[in-house]
Formats: structure tokens, C-alpha cells, sequence
């Protein structure tokens, strides 16, 4: 059964930094596109970045250019997300997507049938 499992959020201050990781099974990475995408309280979900399969090019939103950086371990069936320079802006539920398709869509929620159950990430002093 193909599986998504996020971990790695917590409570951080701001400008600090934290790792999401998100974990496969029941399928092999190596082919897939990953997004990660968030959403905060009364907000809708959007989306953060999105890596794609073996040439690991990648997308991120204006919002965490420069301070997130999505890399992939397909020997660990795992994709990760470092995130630095957290503002309180960013807390939300963070969720990791598998899809298909890599291109100028990545954002779109409908582009990955599959979801994780996703992680709370808290930036507060």
C-alpha cells in the first residue's frame, strides 16, 4: 500500500531552522514527483516546493525562496525539506504529495493523489 509519512516539525523560534522528511513506502521514489504544501490556520493549503524524480530539478514558492531547499535520497526512499530563516508566517501543517507530472502546475493540489497526514510546523517566540 503506497504510504506518505512526514516528520521533523516541531516548535521552532523565529529565524530558526528546521528538516521535514518525508518517507515512502509501498513504492519507490525514484519516479516520482514529491511536493510539499502547507496550510495555516483559516487558510487555504498552498504549495512550497516540489522536487522532481532521477533529475531532481525543482520548484519553490516566492514566499520561501532563498531560505527552504527541497532534496530528495532515493536510496532512502525519502524527500526532504530544509527549512532556514523561519518566520512566524510559516507555521502551519506542512504535507508531502506524490504525483507524476513535474512542470509549471507543481502547485496544484490535484497534480498528487497521493498525501501524507502531514506535521506541524510552529514558528513563535
Amino acid at each position: 500500500q503506497l504510504q506518505l509519512v512526514e516528520s521533523g516539525g516541531g516548535l521552532v523560534q523565529p529565524g530558526g531552522s528546521l528538516r521535514l522528511s518525508c518517507a515512502a513506502s509501498g513504492f519507490t521514489l525514484d519516479y516520482y514527483v514529491i511536493g510539499w504544501f502547507r496550510q495555516a490556520p483559516g487558510k487555504e493549503r498552498e504549495g512550497v516546493s516540489c522536487i522532481s524524480g532521477r533529475t531532481a530539478m525543482s520548484y519553490y514558492a516566492d514566499s520561501v525562496k532563498g531560505r527552504f531547499t527541497i532534496s530528495r535520497d532515493n536510496a532512502k526512499n525519502t524527500v526532504y525539506l530544509q527549512m532556514n530563516s523561519l518566520k512566524p508566517e510559516d507555521t502551519a501543517v506542512y504535507y508531502c504529495a506524490s504525483g507524476t507530472r513535474f512542470g509549471v502546475r507543481w502547485y496544484l493540489e490535484e497534480e498528487y493523489p497521493y498525501w501524507g497526514q502531514g506535521t506541524q510546523v510552529t514558528v513563535s517566540s
